[in-house]
């Protein structure tokens, strides 16, 4: 479960200075230009590729804490420029990060496990995630991320938005705000082909329909939710932006450590039950995050920061979901929904205890052993559980650059 040294995730300085590259090695095709500001005032950057009215956007870096976007961008902005076939009709644009901020504080470009991933873990809460805060904020509060990702949304009116996306353990899965029919034969063909699991009943796509083994289509605006007490909803976020220019929205997620046992489609043999175990093992973790927390509060001053608020804001989540796995019956009945929201429970407290431990080591308290011991502990059986093993990083790139070029094409017939 290593990570290579030289297979490490690239800095947004890192990423602006190749993109800088392309854009010197081909003036006349690509350009290189700021389109906003972070909240802290950090540049915010879209490459284009290609001339053509017809577009598609790629947008990396939306969460902080899934880096592999940033290595498919380049390879992809690469691609399209190596491909004529590609740009014949079609122009090429690519976000290079929504959150530098974000991206600033999670500093694990080189995780060799899960728990050096996590000593360094950082992922904002909702409000302040670019894709996620129109779904939890009134527009006159949305961070200027947003706005901005808003503004190239409706400017490239795209046919296709590709959000690239990662989880830190399980398989391989797409999220699309209309089906692309054909998409899932190419992209399960490229998980086998490259040892990537598809995960087919991904948590956060519960109940939606399937168009294929871990291709799921997000419901309707207007209809029920699996998990009520969420704050947020993907059906209000700017994934659904493109709607209005006639276009959709595709979100590949892939894996850093893949999990074989996260694309079992055989029925549970009790999956209420399961469901309620998994619900008291979360409330437990999470209080005891919310023990240190509340003790440690009254000797942290000045006003929250982003790592506290972050971890606030994912044990306030905590309550709500337990009570949705216990009174909702599960919309999945097959071991991958169970073994997925299994590793969804694990995460939750898991990252807040992270990021706490983060500010309690800024602020040198005594708290920090017992933190240190919850972080190290969960990480290891987390990664036992479900079998870890390291998705090399060409292979995660690969994986995720097939799935947006073949994307592109069958949405590009759809719309045709």
């Amino acid at each position: 479960m290593s990570l290579l040294p030289e297979q490490r995730y690239p800095s947004v300085t890192e990423l602006v200075h190749s993109a800088g590259g392309l854009v010197a090695h081909r003036p006349g095709l690509c350009t290189l230009r700021q389109i906003g500001a972070s909240r802290a005032g950090r540049p915010l950057h879209l490459l284009s590729v290609g001339h053509a009215r017809r577009s598609v956007l790629v947008v990396a870096g939306a969460h902080a804490n899934e880096p592999t976007g940033y290595s498919t961008l380049l390879a992809l902005a690469e691609r399209v420029l190596r491909e004529r076939r590609l740009r014949a009709d079609t122009s090429w644009h690519f976000l290079l990060c929504a959150d530098p901020d974000g991206a600033s504080l999670h500093v694990t470009p080189a995780p060799r496990t899960l728990l050096d991933y996590h000593l360094g873990f950082f992922r904002p809460a909702g409000p302040e995630q670019p894709e996620w805060s129109p779904s939890v904020l009134p527009p006159d509060r949305l961070p200027p991320e947003t706005r901005a990702l808003i503004r190239v949304i409706d400017e490239l009116r795209p046919y296709l938005q590709v959000t690239l996306h990662g989880t830190d353990l399980g398989g391989s899965w797409v999220q699309l705000t209309k089906d692309i029919p054909g998409l899932a034969e190419p992209f399960a063909k490229s998980a086998a082909e490259l040892n990537i699991p598809v995960e087919t009943g991904a948590s956060d796509a519960a109940g939606w329909p399937a168009s294929g083994p871990g291709v799921h289509v997000m419901p309707a605006p207007g209809s029920d939710t699996v998990h009520p007490s969420m704050p947020d909803d993907a059906r209000h976020s700017t994934w659904y932006r493109a709607h209005r220019y006639g276009g959709l929205t595709a979100v590949v997620e892939v894996p850093m450590w893949a999990s074989d046992l996260v694309d079992d489609p055989t029925p549970h043999p009790a999956p209420a039950a399961a469901m309620r175990r998994l619900a008291r093992r979360l409330l437990r973790d999470a209080h005891q995050v919310e023990t240190v927390l509340v003790d440690a509060l009254p000797r942290l001053d000045g006003p929250d920061g982003p790592l506290l608020r972050a971890a606030k804001w994912a044990l306030e989540l905590v309550p709500g979901l337990a009570g949705d796995w216990v009174r909702t019956p599960p919309a999945d009945t097959t071991m991958a929904h169970v073994g997925s929201v299994d590793a969804f429970g694990r995460r939750l407290p898991l990252r807040a205890a992270a990021m706490l431990l983060r500010v309690l080591q800024e602020a040198d308290d005594h708290a920090v052993p017992r933190l240190e011991h919850l972080v190290g502990s969960w990480s290891e059986a987390f990664a036992e559980r479900f079998r870890a093993r390291w998705v090399p990083l060409e292979h995660q790139v690969e994986h995720q650059s097939r799935t947006v070029v073949a994307a592109a094409r069958h949405a590009r017939d759809r719309a045709a």
